[in-house]
């Protein structure tokens, strides 16, 4: 888990490092999937991640973002919300940051094209992320977008934990979407969503490599690899073919073209699930 030092340093976390599940036949995944894989032996790491500054909240914007009394938006980096319960997002933020001082951590304090900063945020006196305590109280989705391994880690053992004992969003039954029901999958296009199934092909078109999940192209939901995204799954030893016959995880905002699709820019949006 992701603790505050309780000085104006880096954040450190003490985190299970994670395996990826039924991997025997993919080599070297266990390198790979280390954002969304399973949690397995107790191996202690360092998330470290430099202060960025402090202040007190004034107004919750949304799930994932709050406003400074300094003027500063701050959006919680490594997160997602589903698309669904959106009040209930922020009133969970809100009961976590509403009118308390924060402390925020990152790589880098730069403001995002809204003018939002992306951070790591301690409320004063917690030793826990506000990212770890909504995950683990299934409030929020890990994203793909976080580059330190040691912290994409230590999110997805609180994210797994709420899963497992289906907290919040994981009490809904709709909360990881069925290959086997594309309508569904639809229903969340533009939304960050977790689809679950079995690849039954691997496919190059141009310069896409396609996941299929189905056998009809225009109704079947699909994962999609851009060429330059290739060599980051060879690197981690994961040719796209080794998909083929396996049942995974893929997360992402989903898109339409033809059948309900997830673009997958990062090897940590995939998650190899046990057993074939």
């Amino acid at each position: 888990m992701i603790k505050h030092t309780g000085m104006a340093g880096p954040v450190s976390s003490v985190i299970v490092r994670p395996i990826l599940r039924g991997c025997a036949s993919l080599p070297a995944c266990a390198a790979s999937l280390f954002a969304l894989a399973c949690i397995g032996s107790a191996d202690a790491a360092d998330c470290v991640l430099e202060r960025q500054g402090e202040g007190r909240v004034a107004t919750v914007v949304d799930a994932r973002s709050f406003r400074l009394e300094d003027g500063r938006e701050i959006r919680l980096a490594g997160i997602e919300r589903t698309g669904t319960d959106r009040t209930g997002g922020r009133a969970a933020l809100s009961a976590i940051v509403a009118g308390r001082e924060v402390t925020l951590h990152g790589e880098d304090d730069s403001p995002d094209r809204y003018g939002r900063q992306s951070a790591f945020v301690f409320v004063a006196g917690s030793e826990l992320s506000v990212q770890m305590e909504l995950l683990r109280r299934g409030e929020a989705l890990i994203s793909s977008d976080i580059a330190e391994k040691n912290c994409a880690a230590a999110l997805a053992a609180a994210e797994r934990t709420a899963r497992d004992a289906k907290l919040g969003i994981w009490a809904e039954t709709s909360a990881i979407k069925n290959t086997e029901s594309p309508g569904d999958i639809l229903a969340a296009i533009g939304q960050f969503t977790v689809v679950e199934g079995r690849v039954l092909s691997v496919r190059q078109a141009g310069a896409i490599t396609y996941l299929n999940f189905g056998r009809n192209w225009t109704q079947d939901f699909a994962a999609t690899i851009p060429r330059r995204i290739i060599p980051a799954f060879e690197n981690a030893g994961l040719r796209p073919k080794l998909f083929e016959n396996r049942r995974i995880r893929v997360r992402g905002v989903v898109s339409s073209r033809g059948g309900p699709r997830i673009e997958v820019l990062r090897v940590g949006q995939i998650e190899v699930l046990g057993g074939n």
